[in-house]
């Protein structure tokens, strides 16, 4: 039985969370024809009530959110879910903390403006990590 896709049947499932209507579309598009299976959320709130309705194997979030709100906030409702989930903090105004913060939190960070093909590549090895360790765990 064939998907017509060139990934397994099992297709990653990827949040994202960006503020910016253009570019969360932006990033849902070339998700998606990566063969990623893409839930977009436009703010917090959505991107909480999505990780309450499933589980992703992937969370990219823009680090500024809206009224205050921050990526840290979706990442930790993700974890919160399921505590291994790989996540990217995308943002254009890092601090030294902030990106502090993310990398004491294993939290992967890439600047705005995005690179695509520097997106591309972290999703794919974020994804392919994942993969991995689940293998891993598996044959324990």
């Amino acid at each position: 039985m064939s998907t017509g896709s060139k990934k397994s049947p099992s297709k990653a499932r990827v949040l994202v969370v960006d503020d910016e209507s253009s570019v969360l579309f932006t990033y849902k598009l070339i998700l998606e024809q990566q063969g990623y299976a893409v839930t977009a959320a436009i703010s917090s709130e959505e991107a909480k009530r999505a990780i309450e309705a499933q589980e992703f194997d992937l969370v990219l979030c823009d680090y500024s959110l809206e009224q205050q709100h921050t990526g840290f906030e979706v990442i930790a409702a993700a974890r919160a879910r399921r505590p291994d989930v790989p996540s990217l903090l995308l943002t254009g105004y890092a601090t030294i903390e902030t990106t502090e913060q993310a990398k004491s939190d294993g939290i992967g960070v890439l600047f705005k403006p995005i690179d695509i093909a520097e997106f591309l590549s972290t999703t794919s090895a974020f994804l392919r990590n994942e993969h991995e360790s689940q293998k891993v765990n598996k044959d324990e």
